[in-house]
């Protein structure tokens, strides 16, 4: 594959804001450049809610660079973490500097390479976390939400490992593709929408997710400063109230 098989994205400025965009209908990252670490789209900040459950990672791995953002809020605010980050199309990694991306390091690390086999070819020690967003101008690729691709998540988390993706709320297959993490993970996994940008977050992992998530301390991560943590919370309150609802709607089947 080319750097002419891939859509080129562009970058123009809105509101202070800077965005980067496959298409003048969909936004793919925004950037506050005075705050260039911040999650600035609420599905990001859907995205921070494994921290309910497992406030300090030791190892984050991510599928889809973009703009950065989670990458970023990560490397500042979880000092503690190894940062993995797979992105294969080149001309997104291009505008690496421009997104304010840190460089690589001991901790942090950016790859060009497909998001697939990043995640079938997962070496040990296995991932605490993996945030799945990878899109392209088509949407969500099918090789990033099969069957075999969430049996490769599965293996390459570990035992009490969380996998969160991010998929359009409103894609026909929606349905099939939570089933399809469901198979994977042993039937555990919590959807939780975000009606404002049309996206829903999928948390899914071996052990019941819903109610670790309801459930967790929600302590807050060493070395992450008190405003990004309050910046999240509205995002975990409405997490929560899923997981509550999830954990009901499982107690209530079970007495059937």
């Amino acid at each position: 594959m080319t750097d002419m098989d891939h859509v080129k994205p562009f970058v123009h400025q809105q509101d202070g804001h800077t965005l980067l965009q496959f298409s003048l209908h969909t936004v793919q990252s925004r950037m506050d450049p005075a705050r260039p670490d911040a999650l600035t789209l609420g599905y990001t900040q859907l995205m921070m809610g494994f921290l309910l459950c497992l406030p300090q990672p030791a190892r984050i791995a991510m599928v889809g660079l973009g703009g950065g953002s989670l990458a970023k809020f990560c490397h500042r605010h979880l000092p503690q973490a190894h940062i993995e980050v797979a992105e294969i199309n080149p001309h997104v990694l291009a505008l690496r500097e421009a997104f304010a991306v840190p460089p690589d390091s001991e901790r942090f690390q950016v790859q060009l390479t497909d998001g697939a086999a990043f995640v079938r070819d997962a070496a040990p020690p296995p991932w605490d976390v993996l945030l799945v967003d990878g899109f392209d101008y088509e949407g969500l690729p099918e090789a990033l939400s099969s069957q075999a691709f969430y049996d490769d998540c599965d293996r390459a988390l570990g035992p009490h490992g969380v996998l969160v993706a991010n998929l359009p709320s409103a894609h026909a297959a929606l349905a099939q593709q939570v089933e399809r993490m469901r198979r994977s993970f042993g039937g555990a996994a919590l959807v939780v929408d975000d009606a404002d940008q049309g996206n829903c977050i999928v948390f899914a992992g071996r052990q019941a997710v819903a109610t670790r998530l309801h459930g967790g301390t929600a302590r807050k991560p060493r070395g992450m400063d008190a405003s990004a943590w309050a910046t999240l919370q509205p995002a975990f309150a409405r997490i929560r109230a899923a997981a509550r609802a999830e954990v009901a709607a499982i107690a209530r089947d079970a007495l059937r």
